[in-house]
């Protein structure tokens, strides 16, 4: 399974590339492609630099100390010890929302950050499998990917606005189709905005995955995910900031029909239908 989504990832970042490339030749050739680019990669370079700082400040959360948090502590230096990485920082947020997120660029950079709201409604062995999923986006190294599909999905939307509102290049004597050029114009970013997301999806299966292996329990995470989500349902509204949504476990801003499509985490239901496959047990539903 991990390496399917490995693979979907690949995927859907050549996806993203390609988008990029047949836009950015059609409007600006070369030259403007390059210059979308070195802005979108220097706009994300900070954030996947301080991306630690910006998640941890984003969220409101504080440090904690192992002597206010002495399960915690334990339980992730147990799961740190186990991955063969470096104990991360630990922070607790005061949302009332069950949650948790992990970030930082590297191993050697990384934060785990808890919601006050989860940690009474899991026990140890749930808890244990929540913070193996968040340790494995450290691990499999998922900040740079989504700095990658973000850096690649920004540069298209600049190649669409600068076309938008400055025109495009003359080479082709005005030999193309305006209908087709201001399609592309209003569709590319929005293509973009939906792999890049479908990115992330891809990337909580396989944090899934590696958490579940990590443990060697995939029904603690499985059990886990279907609490948050029962409980998430008669908490207050999410008051985190939405560009670092993607990196909670569960989506803290829910959405149905189309809304799915923009949504950055997979169906609770199928990540639960999956963990049971990687147990050994039925799918239900």
């Amino acid at each position: 399974m991990s390496g399917r989504n490995y693979l979907k990832t690949t995927l859907l970042l050549a996806t993203l590339s390609g988008l990029l490339l047949l836009i950015g030749g059609q409007f600006f050739g070369p030259q403007g492609l390059t210059i979308a680019l070195v802005l979108a990669a220097l706009m994300n370079l900070g954030a996947y630099f301080w991306s630690d700082k910006l998640a941890i400040r984003a969220a409101g959360a504080r440090p904690v100390s192992e002597r206010d948090a002495p399960e915690l502590y334990a339980i992730v230096r147990g799961l740190a010890a186990r991955a063969e990485i470096p104990m991360p920082r630990l922070y607790v947020s005061p949302s009332p929302q069950p949650n948790a997120f992990a970030t930082g660029r590297n191993p050697e950079h990384a934060a785990v950050a808890v919601t006050q709201g989860i940690l009474p409604i899991l026990d140890r062995r749930e808890l244990e499998g929540v913070l193996a999923h968040e340790l494995s986006h450290v691990v499999n190294r998922d900040i740079l990917i989504s700095s990658v599909a973000a850096t690649i999905g920004a540069a298209i939307t600049y190649v669409a606005q600068f076309a938008f509102f400055f025109g495009g290049s003359d080479d082709d004597d005005g030999g193309g189709n305006p209908f087709v050029a201001l399609l592309m114009l209003i569709l590319a970013p929005i293509a973009a905005a939906i792999v890049q997301l479908a990115v992330s999806r891809s990337r909580e299966f396989g944090a899934d995955a590696s958490g579940a292996k990590l443990t060697a329990d995939p029904l603690a995470l499985a059990s886990a995910l279907q609490k948050i989500e029962a409980y998430s349902r008669g908490t207050p509204p999410a008051t985190v900031n939405p560009s670092t949504s993607h990196l909670f476990i569960s989506n803290p801003f829910k959405g149905e029909g189309v809304a799915k499509l923009f949504s950055t985490h997979p169906p609770t239901a199928e990540r639960v239908a999956r963990l049971r496959q990687l147990a050994g047990q039925p799918r239900l539903r």
